[in-house]
């Protein structure tokens, strides 16, 4: 490693070291994450904190070999699941989340000096776990970049700036697109990376070729599966332990690698001469309030790093399928300000900070923190000071998103809590544990064995060892979930998943609706394929099994991406479990409201409907008492059951009342806009605490007087202004607008064909008078 260009600031930084936090900037593949740790280690432990598992371990068995040790000895390494260090080891590599978990438990107080490296990505656990060290002042903290604003960000964390120049490898640049200003563009992909690496062939070295995900990985694959003695070889987050040898070690035959943005720092894939670069990436962002995961650009910092991986070992080249001046964003806006801040938030108070008391490089979005105090109050995770509760506590160490892990502590008994644990195994595991066949016989006997549809039981039986008919298991992954299960399994004293507990799939499901409502949808009515939960509509997935009978269901995971428009959001829910609608009404969830009126066994009753996101989900009826006797009332007396005749007489004596106060009669009264015949009566039956339709029986007409216009004034008032007029064979209804000085009559009923004459009209003196008849509307003169 005496090569490197990262060697010229040795000195500097060992003795910079002792009396400053360090921000340390040079060139991709000069050789900061190899040889800062065993610099800073002369100076005590070290903690290197790695953005991605894959980089943890590799690093780690790089540096031990240099050694000639094996991992775990001096050098060591930390990642969800595993764990190849301990108290002696000088450096140790960890990813993000362990380091959190780690300084919420012991400060870290067991290191002297913390390295963030390839801090440029921005992951939202990096920025906290920085924001947390500034805050303490107890480490001496190394910050490495390749791309970000050195000065900046020396400032933030008030440190020193080393600047390591050159490169050891010069890379050429090359673009491939007709127009100098052309985006990144996905479409045909596969064939443009074909036809790159065919011509690449004839070099010296091998090809990496950055892909946004696994799909196209996927793609590539199939595409280059006829270029005979080349390996291909995927490198991505998920990739087996063989699969990453065979990429990252140099191989007898020709290989090209295709990778995500795994393979942009950190690694160092030997042998690279070529990098072909499509200048896209898989990244979340929020959109309409959801984080959803989009296929975006690149940044040209991205791209800068990309460039990179081609000379670090050799003279390369690196060719890029989108325009040399197209518009990209200098760099990748931070996670911060593109996810939910619900897991930062947990993190950060049970780091014994509240969330709001840490700076970042960049002010946090208020709408965000906000939203991430709401779930979590819900939650009962933290408390009015943002910092965690005892619950937060127990929640925020499980390696689990923050709702499932409050989901798993809150199970009601031993067998359901094991259920969740598997179920969570499953939902926690990045990648798929299995894949549903597209072969109709075998989902059919699929459906014989797990009748329900429910992916909920699918995963269970999956994790607990069960084979079904087409279903598909990814043994890798399945062995990480199962890993996964197996150590939640430990941490709630559960019996092991060998021997694990039979439940009840009802009891599971309502369990989890009656902790988190949230997560229950049900079918709308007009759109099938669609579920709502009165704040977020899903669409069913392409591999959902939902049977069509089934009205209502868990929604346990979604996957968002963006729609057509800027603020739409298309939320798939990839995870479901089927529920009874019955199960809304028995968690009293819903909306109950007062329907029609309906006799039984001659009684009035009163239909009573639950709502639940818009749909009627539960009925029932209610004998006409208590709270709920005052509408059943109201419509016998509006019906004529009851004082017929009473119901027009006082509606017409209330409108007159609110005509008489507008003309401005009675200048001590305001307008009583709202005032009707239904408010007032029932205000009337209220009063007099009336509870059965036979007690009116008690009551006449006169009981029920309106005190409105003075009874000496009221038959003049109404002769003058009538609301219903009969010109022999024309009937007319008359509505008044005061404010405009207008009166419309308007045609009810009649078989005359020639308009009223103002003649034929009451004597309204200063007002206009408009005759309506559908939409004709004509002056009346």
């Amino acid at each position: 490693m005496n090569n490197l260009p990262i060697n010229s600031i040795k000195t500097s930084f060992i003795d910079q070291l002792q009396l400053h936090h360090l921000v340390v900037e040079a060139e991709t593949g000069s050789g900061k994450s190899t040889c800062l740790p065993l610099w800073a280690a002369e100076s005590g432990r070290v903690l290197v904190v790695e953005p991605r598992r894959i980089a943890c371990t590799s690093l780690a068995q790089y540096l031990a070999e240099q050694k000639q040790q094996q991992v775990g000895e001096s050098i060591g390494y930390a990642i969800k699941l595993e764990n190849r260090c301990d108290e002696s080891s000088e450096v140790v590599f960890v990813t993000p989340g362990v380091a959190l978990r780690w300084y919420s438990e012991t400060r870290l107080k067991d290191f002297s000096t913390i390295i963030i490296d390839e801090f440029h990505e921005r992951r939202w656990d990096t920025d906290l776990l920085v924001a947390l060290l500034k805050q303490t002042q107890q480490h001496r903290l190394v910050i490495t970049s390749a791309t970000i604003e050195g000065e900046k960000l020396a400032r933030y964390a008030g440190a020193q700036r080393l600047y390591a120049s050159g490169r050891t490898f010069d890379v050429a640049i090359a673009h491939r697109a007709k127009d100098s200003r052309q985006l990144p563009d996905s479409r045909y992909l596969e064939l443009r990376i074909k036809e790159e690496v065919e011509a690449l062939l004839d070099m010296e070295g091998d090809i990496l070729v950055f892909l946004p995900g696994r799909k196209e990985i996927s793609q590539c694959q199939s595409a280059l599966a006829s270029l005979g003695d080349v390996i291909i070889a995927p490198l991505h987050a998920s990739v087996t332990d063989e699969q990453r040898n065979i990429a990252l070690n140099v191989q007898a035959q020709k290989k090209v690698v295709l990778a995500t943005n795994v393979a942009e720092t950190s690694l160092t894939i030997p042998n690279i001469v070529a990098v072909i670069d499509s200048g896209l990436e898989r990244r979340t962002e929020q959109r309409n309030g959801r984080t959803t995961l989009s296929l975006k650009h690149i940044s040209k910092a991205s791209a800068k790093q990309r460039s990179g991986r081609a000379g670090r070992v050799m003279d390369g080249i690196c060719i890029r399928l989108y325009g040399e001046h197209a518009a990209l964003a200098e760099v990748t806006p931070p996670e911060l300000h593109r996810e939910s801040l619900t897991e930062a938030m947990l993190a950060s108070a049970s780091c014994g900070v509240a969330l709001t008391k840490l700076t970042f490089l960049e002010e946090l979005p208020e709408k965000s923190v906000q939203q991430a105090h709401a779930i979590l109050k819900t939650m009962d995770a933290i408390d009015a000071n943002g910092l965690a509760t005892e619950h937060g506590q127990r929640i925020y160490p499980l390696p689990i998103d923050a709702l499932y892990a409050d989901l798993v502590t809150r199970m009601p008994t031993k067998a359901i809590k094991e259920a969740m644990v598997d179920l969570t195994a499953v939902l926690a595991t990045p990648a798929n544990v299995y894949r549903l066949s597209s072969n109709e016989e075998q989902i059919e006997k699929l459906a014989q064995e797990e009748p329900l549809g429910c992916d909920g039981q699918l995963a269970i039986q999956v994790v607990r060892g069960e084979i079904l008919p087409g279903v598909t298991i990814e043994p890798d992954v399945l062995k990480e979930a199962r890993g996964l299960a197996i150590q939640m399994r430990e941490v709630f004293e559960l019996p092991q998943l060998s021997v694990a507990s039979r439940y009840e799939h009802q009891a599971l499901v309502e369990a989890i609706a009656s902790l988190h409502p949230e997560l229950l949808f049900v079918r709308r009515e007009k759109r099938q394929d669609a579920l709502a939960n009165g704040k977020l509509e899903v669409v069913l997935g392409r591999n959902s099994r939902m049977k069509n009978h089934t009205q209502a269901a868990l929604v346990l995971d979604t996957h968002s991406l963006p729609g057509r428009g800027v603020k739409q959001t298309l939320n798939l829910a990839t995870f479901i479990m089927p529920a009874d609608l019955k199960l809304i009404e028995r968690l009293m969830l819903g909306e109950w409201q007062q329907g029609a009126v309906v006799e039984s066994d001659g009684l009035p009753m009163l239909q009573m409907e639950m709502y639940y996101a818009g749909r009627r989900v539960a009925s029932r009826l209610e004998p006409a008492r208590g709270e709920f006797a005052v509408k059943p009332l109201l419509e016998s007396v509006k019906s004529g059951n009851y004082f017929p005749g009473f119901a027009k007489k006082r509606s017409n004596q209330i409108e007159h009342w609110k005509l008489y106060v507008a003309l401005g009669l009675d200048e001590n009264q305001k307008q009583p806009q709202e005032l009707n015949f239904d408010s007032w009566f029932s205000e009337q039956l209220e009063m007099l605490e009336l509870t059965e339709p036979s007690e009116l029986e008690m009551f006449c007409e006169d009981d029920f007087a309106f005190e409105g216009i003075p009874y000496w004034e009221y038959d003049d008032f109404s002769e003058t202004y009538p609301f219903e007029l009969a010109l022999g064979d024309l009937q007319l209804t008359v509505e008044y607008q005061v404010a405009k000085k207008l009166i419309y009559v308007v045609y009810r009923d009649g078989l005359r064909k020639g308009d009223p004459k103002r003649w034929e009209l009451p004597k309204w003196t200063g007002w206009r008078i408009q005759y309506k008849k559908a939409s004709r509307i004509v002056d009346v003169r």
